[in-house]
């Protein structure tokens, strides 16, 4: 009796951790798909008159935060895949069809989310080439219009560093950090490439579980079909053993009765 109150427990918290699990899956999909909205209309903005060093601090952010959500998602669902299968058959099926329907949703959240990644990182690079197409541009045109900058600047230096030299250190800055932003992007989207690839194999991995697990119930209803049916077989031996025994035991009781008969029969003659 405290086996099966301990395997019903057991069962009853493993049922509850599935059902944190999915829903702790569920609001971080929801997070991850709000955030991405907010990423794509910050993106939008790149490159126009609303674009400005905090626009890209916020979108960069938001981007570090949805990027480590994304991790810890891939994570509750590798947990969700650990816990242990439950025995009946119409519960193993219903919990396949919820984790199928939340890797879906996060497979499309997080298609979503590299999407707006690369959208970004193309940006940035637009922006920065902008930047330096401008100070990689040729002088002469500037010089005719300022005769001192050619005066100051009439000596054999490299174009690239006289035009560097000449930008205002903020915009420097801002270059340097389109720059870093455009390494941490392109990182980042290896790390979700990485992600597509672990989901993947899980999503197959589990395919080939759920349905070892149902061939596995299916086949332990036939062993207990076919029991049943041996069980039934030997009661059914058993009985004609009886009516055998039953038979032969008549029988002899005939032939004794006889044999009593003839044998008080001969001695009364």
């Amino acid at each position: 009796m405290e086996n099966f109150s301990s395997y019903q427990n057991s069962s009853q918290g493993r049922e509850q951790d599935f059902q944190k699990l999915s829903e702790k899956i569920g609001s971080s999909i929801q997070k991850i798909s709000q955030n991405v909205s907010s990423m794509q209309r910050m993106i939008n903005q790149i490159g126009t008159h609303q674009d400005s060093r905090d626009l890209r601090t916020q979108l960069h952010t938001i981007h570090q935060y949805t990027q480590q959500l994304v991790k810890d998602t891939i994570g509750y669902i590798k947990e969700l895949n650990a816990i242990p299968p439950v025995s009946i058959q119409s519960e193993q099926r219903q919990r396949k069809m919820q984790k199928e329907r939340l890797q879906d949703e996060f497979t499309s959240t997080l298609n979503a989310f590299q999407a707006a990644q690369r959208k970004a990182a193309q940006k940035e690079k637009e922006e920065v080439n902008k930047v330096k197409a401008q100070a990689m541009g040729d002088p002469i045109s500037s010089f005719k219009k300022d005769p001192q900058l050619i005066e100051l600047q009439g000596g054999n230096v490299n174009k690239f560093q006289q035009q560097v030299q000449m930008q205002d250190e903020s915009e420097l800055e801002s270059l340097q950090e389109q720059e870093r932003a455009i390494r941490q992007l392109e990182t980042d989207i290896n790390d979700v490439n990485q992600i597509f690839k672990e989901l993947g194999a899980m999503v197959h991995e589990q395919g080939g579980i759920v349905d070892s697990i149902e061939a596995s119930v299916e086949s332990t209803q036939d062993y207990v079909s076919q029991g049943t049916q041996q069980l039934r077989e030997a009661s059914n031996y058993k009985n004609k053993i009886r009516k055998r025994k039953l038979i032969l035991a008549i029988i002899l009781g005939v032939i004794l009765t006889i044999i009593v008969i003839i044998i008080i029969w001969q001695a009364k003659s």
